[in-house]
């Protein structure tokens, strides 16, 4: 049997204790992985392990879609009428409400992002998630289409059957709200893999999802890693639609792979590397404070960070003062610690590539402390456009600062900030950049709903001869 991972929470932000099982959840049951082997979860404030999650393997992704095949077919999808599956989804918002402050503790712990951000931010917008699409889940329709008196004419909105999501880390239970909520309004049975390096809040949820009354094999989540659940995921001839969030890299061989298997529909949200631009007419305490919260928040790990820096020549010098002002100004440390603005993270490889190919380290760029992940803030300068801290989604507390001369530039995201709205809307018009521009479809909002629907036209003859 899957062990029980128990903790007890005392500290300055929330004291307080957590338990709950740590396999595998298929078909409605927690379960060991088919090889019997685990995956340690670490404690990135400290490098310890915190507890040992099940592994899967791709035979566990097979039984997990047989679970998922057989209640699409008997116990949802279209056997489930819309209002009943927004019914269930109510009742999962409200019991993450119910358990709002153990969630929060959860995610701090194991993502190592601050209490206080995971309470203000993540947890409330992953309840506000769930809550905003079950009120979609009657509300999915297709439409009459006029033909002649001699035809009915209309389309459905069906769901796809089994779908697969593979999420990454960085914000671990909203990235798992954002994938499920849309799947299960629309009538998806779900094969999901979380990061196996912050897998406990997509556990946890687990043991609620039942609770809530969600049927077995609805939602089905194997933790494991990307080249053997997730490629078994992507590759498998039985899920008919993949999302993934993450790394172009990987983006890229899910794409291939489901070209080489059954041609499934994808939805990619990948890596990006996005401007922000400040002008000489900015407003610059508040193009400070707002590249500020684009770099740092959530300790950079976000795939819209505004992480290159283009400020014009008549404002470099006093903008890259204040920012460094800035940047001294954030506390790092244990997440759990009132008055802290940054945990830890895992990127002084990147740091240490800057700093070999000559950028010139204007402020940070070293460990804070003797355990942990913890660096501080770093602001890079004199960079060239071939320096790897240039090109690559570095996801950590890293920008690189740079004279603006041109404004061809691309990312995930990108601001503009200056005084002449003019100028700002022909920025926005000129720039090769959007929320998923380095990838494939749209999440959130209405436009999600589409990423898990197919859409049938049905024909009625009435009655009429040839």
């Amino acid at each position: 049997m899957p062990s029980v991972f128990t903790y007890e929470f005392n500290t300055p932000a929330f004291k307080g204790k957590t338990s709950f099982n740590t396999g595998l959840y298929v078909n409605g049951q927690f379960v060991d992985g088919s090889d019997k082997t685990t995956i340690d979860v670490v404690n990135p404030t400290n490098g310890q392990v915190i507890t040992k999650i099940s592994e899967a393997t791709p035979k566990d992704v097979d039984l997990a879609v047989n679970a998922a095949e057989t209640a699409f077919e008997k116990s949802w999808g279209l056997n489930v009428p819309g209002n009943q599956r927004g019914e269930l989804l109510y009742k999962l918002a409200q019991l993450m409400e119910r358990n709002f402050e153990e969630l929060v503790a959860i995610e701090a712990l194991d993502n190592g992002k601050t209490y206080s951000w995971a309470t203000e931010v993540d947890i409330p917008a992953s309840i506000e998630t769930i809550r905003y699409y079950a009120g979609w889940a009657d509300k999915v329709h297709g439409k009459t289409i006029e033909t002649s008196e001699s035809k009915l004419a209309y389309t459905r909105h069906e769901p796809i059957g089994v779908v697969g999501q593979i999420i990454p880390g960085n914000f671990p239970l909203l990235l798992f709200t954002w994938n499920i909520a849309p799947a299960l309004a629309t009538g998806n049975c779900i094969i999901m893999k979380p990061s196996e390096f912050t897998p406990l809040t997509a556990i946890r949820m687990c043991g609620l999802i039942r609770e809530a009354g969600f049927p077995p094999g609805v939602v089905n989540i194997v933790t494991g890693y990307g080249n053997t659940v997730g490629a078994a995921i992507s590759s498998h001839m039985r899920i008919e639609k993949v999302a993934f969030t993450g790394s172009t890299l990987v983006g890229r061989k899910i794409m291939e792979s489901a070209a080489k298997n059954n041609l499934k529909r994808l939805t990619l949200v990948l890596g990006g590397k996005s401007p922000n631009i400040i002008y000489d007419d900015a407003d610059l305490d508040k193009a400070v404070n707002w590249t500020s919260y684009g770099i740092f928040w959530n300790h950079g790990q976000t795939c819209g960070a505004g992480s290159r820096i283009f400020v014009q020549s008549g404002i470099y010098d006093k903008f890259l003062a204040k920012f460094m002002e800035k940047a001294k100004s954030i506390k790092v440390g244990d997440p759990f610690t009132p008055g802290v603005d940054q945990g830890p993270q895992r990127i002084m490889g990147y740091i240490d590539s800057g700093k070999q190919d000559g950028a010139t380290v204007h402020f940070g760029g070293e460990r804070v402390g003797n355990e942990g992940y913890f660096i501080s803030p770093t602001i890079f300068t004199n960079v060239k456009p071939e320096m790897k801290i240039v090109k690559e989604e570095i996801f950590g507390p890293v920008g690189v600062v740079i004279k603006l001369d041109t404004e061809e530039v691309y990312g995930l995201a990108a601001a503009a900030f200056t005084q002449n709205l003019n100028r700002a809307i022909e920025t926005a018009h000129k720039l090769k950049a959007g929320t998923t521009s380095s990838g494939i479809g749209r999440e959130l909002g209405e436009y999600a709903l589409d990423n898990y629907t197919n859409i049938k036209a049905v024909h009625v003859n009435l009655g009429h001869q040839m």
